[in-house]
């Protein structure tokens, strides 16, 4: 009996060709003198006149043929997908992580939605903000925030101050040079906020998404070791089709 993993790997290689059979039988059809056969004789009118020879042409694509044809080689289509089609809906496996059962008894098409599904959050898990390494973080209870220590500046303001390079003379007057000093002000107490998400955190989900992923696989990859049973839809269709 064979597996539905080994007619999902045959199904591709049927449909190519089943497809080149339809194009190949509708190229036939579509060709008038292929299906146009003639015979003639000539008879003189008298017996003194000219003697022609028969001319014929053969019929070289006949129509039932054809219907046959392409009737045998979508008869193997229609059954191989059939096949697995309905074993799709009887093909389940459990999806389990570190022998934790996840989800139970899951169809085959269900796990190919998850493991789509779970490849987009690993790119959206992977994207997440971090908080900056670079600071201490602490969570607030009260805002649902990150936040860092006070962390406590001087403001300072610039006051202008005279330096004396020379004192006056009766001759000269004093030469001074003004320059700036920084006289604190005053003082800033800062804490910085953040709503991003510990790098420990992320690392975390992270690592949960690629076990669920491996584990997701592993369940389609059983699901499809199971037997099937061959079904024979084909020569239904095509006897009430062509017959």
């Amino acid at each position: 009996m064979a597996k539905l993993n080994q007619i999902i790997a045959v199904e591709k290689g049927v449909k190519s060709k089943s497809l080149q059979d339809i194009n190949a039988a509708h190229a036939k059809v579509q060709k008038p003198a292929l299906l146009a056969g003639i015979s003639r004789t000539y008879q003189p009118k008298d017996e003194e006149g000219e003697q022609l020879p028969p001319e014929s042409t053969r019929v070289q694509v006949q129509g039932e043929d054809v219907l046959r044809e392409m009737a045998a080689s979508l008869t193997r289509l229609f059954d191989v997908t059939a096949t697995k089609d309905w074993a799709n809906c009887a093909a389940r496996a459990d999806v389990t992580v570190e022998g934790r059962t996840v989800v139970a008894d899951v169809p085959v098409s269900y796990l190919l939605f998850l493991e789509k599904q779970l490849t987009d959050l690993h790119t959206f898990v992977k994207k997440l903000p971090t908080l900056d390494a670079a600071e201490s973080w602490s969570h607030d209870p009260s805002t649902d925030w990150w936040k860092t220590d006070p962390v406590r500046t001087i403001r300072t303001k610039k006051v202008p101050r005279n330096h004396v390079k020379a004192e006056a003379t009766e001759k000269h007057p004093a030469q001074v040079e003004v320059y700036y000093e920084d006289v604190p002000i005053g003082y800033w107490t800062t804490v910085k906020f953040s709503g991003a998400l510990p790098a420990r955190r992320v690392n975390e989900l992270v690592e949960r998404v690629e076990k669920l992923q491996q584990a997701v696989k592993f369940a389609r990859e059983e699901a499809n070791g199971a037997e099937v049973t061959d079904r024979r839809v084909g020569d239904a269709v095509f006897g009430y089709l062509f017959g």
